[in-house]
């Protein structure tokens, strides 16, 4: 099957795809560079797709691989409704719809956060993972405009977990592993504003 049959099979099935989860060859494998393979209307239609698979899923980015699409392309939206002192914490800002196309990221300064994380392909799971607390961003919008953005506190942690989907590169490769924990133990044990007491408990650094 061609890319394009790809993508017109899951234009054409009715519904939201399902998130491939880890295991699958495809979230391994650097993401081929958008040159215009999809077209205009093909693009803007997978666009789409994307954006509805984040919101049901949901989650705030979704990478084409994690739809089964080897391109480097990926989508964000984050509404940031949480407490304020997680907002604080965190520095978590609401984020619009945005296209990221060919993206790459480079950090700014030295400065960097330690917060748990989870990832669509790795359900039912969160780990810590300390990543830059801000990026510089380059790459393209879905109309083909360049882009050169810097991200600080939640939002760069965003970008920074979709773009390394399109290297092959899954969250779970850059935690802390002794903080890994099921969902359900982070919500009733470790939904603290920062990951403080579960390094602690768990016996792993913030740093």
């Amino acid at each position: 099957m061609t890319l394009i049959d790809h993508v017109d099979a899951l234009l054409e099935t009715p519904g939201t795809p399902p998130v491939v989860a880890a295991g699958d060859p495809v979230l391994r494998r650097p993401a081929a560079p958008y040159e215009g393979q999809l077209g205009e209307e093909r693009l803007a239609r997978l666009v789409r797709l994307l954006r509805e698979t984040m919101h049901a899923a949901p989650g705030v980015g979704l990478a084409a691989p994690q739809i089964g699409i080897p391109l480097r392309i990926a989508v964000i939206e984050d509404a940031a409704q949480v407490p304020e002192e997680v907002l604080a914490a965190r520095g978590r800002v609401p984020q619009p719809f945005r296209v990221l196309v060919n993206p790459s990221y480079e950090p700014v300064g030295e400065d960097r956060a330690a917060f748990f994380e989870g990832c669509l392909s790795v359900p039912g799971w969160a780990a810590v993972v300390a990543r830059h607390r801000t990026v510089r961003l380059r790459g393209q919008d879905e109309r083909g405009r360049e882009t050169d953005e810097e991200f600080s506190g939640w939002p760069a942690r965003i970008v920074q977990h979709e773009t390394d989907h399109l290297d092959g590169t899954l969250y779970l490769d850059l935690a802390e592993t002794r903080s890994l924990s099921a969902t359900h133990h982070l919500t009733e044990r470790w939904s603290q504003p920062t990951p403080a007491l579960a390094a602690r408990e768990l016996g792993f650094p913030l740093t």
